[in-house]
């Protein structure tokens, strides 16, 4: 087999949640006809216990630890530089002496770089081969977004992140065979951005394990089922769902209380931020944190809902709940990238009174078993993840059709998701 070096921000395991998830089926997927050098970062003390669960994947692991406070200190020092901070957050001494090493000793045929905060550890390299790099979103509208939504003292340094990544952006779709984004909408956005480059540039989209999101097995209630029920799920410390959360509890759930009183939202995932967990003092509302499986909260749910402002890429809480058979209501930012008809597959709705209505809608009518039914059989026609990866196929296996390829076993103990972050 020839080798291949993967560099992660994180360890991509468990798959609990949205950069987690896709790297990890990246990595499996590509295990299958590469031996893997991955070299990744833990800014979670919790994830050393899985580095052991990615080794039969892996020919070897580099894993470099980083303090999250230590490491949002020294980001810092980006203000200095020209450097970005959220690429200064995840560079680390060691692991760049590991990838400079991996280069120079065992010169990969493929190099494959997922976020482009991983990126500058091998721009400037030689001997890396072919190299790919999952950009997944154009992160620099991220933050403009992030810029034009503040007017908070934040805001300057917003804007300065969003010029640093869109020029970090630039440099990788000059230097590399492919820049990948998470859907075509996204790849479309960022050739824009680089049209010199557009012929690298391509959409790969998510998938969802339908098989372990599936409606049929039984869930024990977490929540009253006599109510009207509707779950958010992501990792609550990303400050998109954080602002979705919180639209949702002020603004879209009082409406919704005005004709269901009795009508409830709950807040899953973990790591609430202090803003998300002030929402739990609204009457109805409920902020669960950290779950050890999503898939309750979502089974019993009247709908999923997905209240984005801020959305880049493809929400893997919405892929979720409709492989769960579930109803969501959504906002537009929330539906690109994504196959679902509106009002078919999911509803659409932008505004906080249209939020509102779809809402008790789906809590009034037996329209939801419809909807939801749709819904799956648009993940299990579009989303099945090795269906998905195949779009990487003819960077990364030019020349040898799927079903020539040997294929490696790969007997990871796969524990499964249990939150999205995006």
């Amino acid at each position: 087999m020839s080798d291949l070096l993967f560099l992660a921000q994180r360890l991509p395991y468990p798959p609990t949640k949205g950069e987690k998830i896709r790297a990890f089926h990246e990595l499996k997927y590509l295990a299958q006809w590469y031996d893997i050098h991955l070299g990744c970062l833990i800014d979670d003390p919790d994830d050393r216990q899985y580095i052991d669960a990615l080794r039969p994947l892996c020919r070897d692991i580099h894993v470099a630890q980083i303090n999250r406070r230590t490491a949002r200190l020294a980001c810092l020092t980006g203000l200095l530089t020209a450097d970005a901070l959220s690429v200064m957050y995840f560079r680390h001494r060691g692991l760049i002496d590991w990838v400079n090493n991996v280069v120079d000793t065992v010169r990969p045929a493929i190099t494959f770089v997922y976020s482009s905060n991983m990126a500058p550890y091998v721009l400037d390299l030689p001997n890396t081969g072919k190299t790919v790099v999952d950009l997944v979103d154009v992160d620099s509208e991220k933050w403009r977004a992030f810029a034009n939504a503040t007017k908070s003292p934040m805001r300057p340094v917003y804007r300065r992140e969003w010029r640093k990544i869109a020029e970090l952006e630039r440099r990788i779709a000059r230097h590399c065979a492919l820049s990948a984004l998470v859907s075509d909408a996204e790849a479309a956005l960022f050739a824009r951005h680089n049209p010199d480059c557009a012929k690298t540039i391509r959409g790969v989209s998510n998938g969802v394990d339908y098989r372990y999101f599936d409606p049929a097995s039984h869930y024990p209630p977490p929540y009253d089922t006599t109510r009207p029920n509707f779950v958010f799920t992501g990792t609550m410390d990303y400050p998109p769902n954080g602002d979705a959360a919180a639209w949702f509890a002020a603004e879209i759930l009082p409406l919704i209380q005005a004709s269901l009183p009795a009508a409830q939202f709950h807040v899953v995932g973990s790591n609430p931020s202090p803003e998300v967990r002030k929402l739990d003092q609204r009457a109805g509302v409920f902020v669960s944190g950290r779950v050890p499986d999503v898939r309750p909260y979502i089974a019993h749910a009247t709908a999923g809902v997905a209240p984005m402002r801020i959305a880049r890429g493809i929400q893997n809480k919405v892929l979720e709940a409709m492989a769960m058979a579930r109803p969501v209501v959504l906002t537009a930012g929330a539906l690109e990238g994504i196959a679902a008809v509106p009002m078919l597959e999911a509803i659409l709705a932008d505004t906080a009174a249209d939020f509102a209505a779809a809402c008790c809608r789906l809590a009034i009518t037996t329209d939801g078993v419809a909807i939801g039914a749709a819904a799956r059989r648009r993940i299990i026609s579009n989303y099945d993840w090795d269906a998905t990866l195949r779009g990487f196929d003819d960077i990364l296996r030019p020349g040898m059709p799927p079903a020539e390829a040997v294929h490696r076993s790969a007997p990871v103990s796969h524990l499964q998701p249990v939150e999205s972050s995006h």
